[in-house]
């Protein structure tokens, strides 16, 4: 009987994860979706007026979270 208890449990907690991480992919998605690479760029570019190419894709990361450091390389290569 509690090995039953137990595989109902492990299926619950399954669902709940798979549904949490749909959620998350869903948020992401829309978050990359709101962010505007000309806005992105805009900033990268003044960075860069003041500073190298490392602080520079440092602070754009800090500013906008949601880029991945290839994103960002890829951007401070467009400048």
């Amino acid at each position: 009987m509690s090995t039953l208890i137990i595989w109902v449990m492990g299926a619950g907690l399954l669902l709940v994860n798979i549904m949490l991480r749909t959620q998350v992919l869903r948020l992401e998605a829309r978050l990359k979706e709101l962010s505007n690479p000309q806005e992105q760029l805009a900033f990268l570019r003044q960075q860069a007026a003041h500073k190298d190419k490392i602080p520079a894709i440092k602070a754009l990361r800090k500013q906008y979270p949601e880029l991945s450091l290839v994103e960002a390389n890829n951007l401070w290569q467009q400048i």
